[in-house]
């Protein structure tokens, strides 16, 4: 099969997922999942999280100091990670320059970013996992692995991605939180004001 052919098949695939906007609540549900990965909204979360858990505010409502330091580390090292998997994500896109899916949802994608592959939802959803997981505790872990698929498919049934953008994303993004988990203690002595 050649590559034109798997591209091809790869769109067909895309395609036949894709949700119809005339279902409105399920498109909503599937709209909501797809910018659940936005990186504008897991960077506000964990500056949220990192910044309610600064030891001096911790200790003014009560928090162990070992609970808040290790969700104050784990928001720092994601948030790092979010801001380092951009722009290798970016690099990738400027650099294959995939145009997505025609359609008309997602114009902030599509006017901002028009470049599919890879996603950066993904990669972003899948590196998020593997910092959860490793980074713990389990059930924060298992909750960000359930996720995962949620936001990927979304982005495919709203028609702002391809299969293979999501592949692609998910592998770059599962390989960049092994390497974040790899570098955060360096990161942490370096840095240990973040933290």
């Amino acid at each position: 099969m050649s590559f034109k052919a798997l591209l091809e098949f790869d769109a067909q695939c895309s395609r036949w997922l894709r949700l119809d906007p005339a279902r409105q609540q399920t498109f909503k549900i599937a709209a909501f999942l797809a910018h659940s990965g936005d990186s504008w909204f897991w960077m506000i979360g964990l500056g949220l999280v990192w910044l309610a858990t600064l030891a001096k505010v911790a200790a003014s409502i009560g928090l162990a100091a070992s609970t808040s330091s290790s969700w104050h580390a784990t928001a720092a090292l994601m948030a790092a990670g979010v801001v380092g998997l951009a722009f290798l994500v970016l690099a990738i896109k400027f650099t294959v320059r995939r145009q997505r899916p025609a359609g008309e949802w997602g114009a902030i994608y599509r006017n901002t970013d028009p470049h599919s592959f890879p996603s950066g939802h993904a990669a972003r959803a899948a590196m998020l996992a593997v910092m959860a997981l490793g980074l713990g505790p389990a059930w924060f872990g298992g909750l960000v692995l359930a996720w995962v698929p949620l936001v990927s498919l979304a982005r495919v049934v709203t028609g702002v991605h391809y299969l293979s953008d999501i592949a692609a994303g998910l592998l770059l993004g599962a390989l960049a939180g092994y390497f974040m988990l790899s570098i955060a203690p360096l990161l942490i002595k370096v840095f240990p004001f973040m933290f």
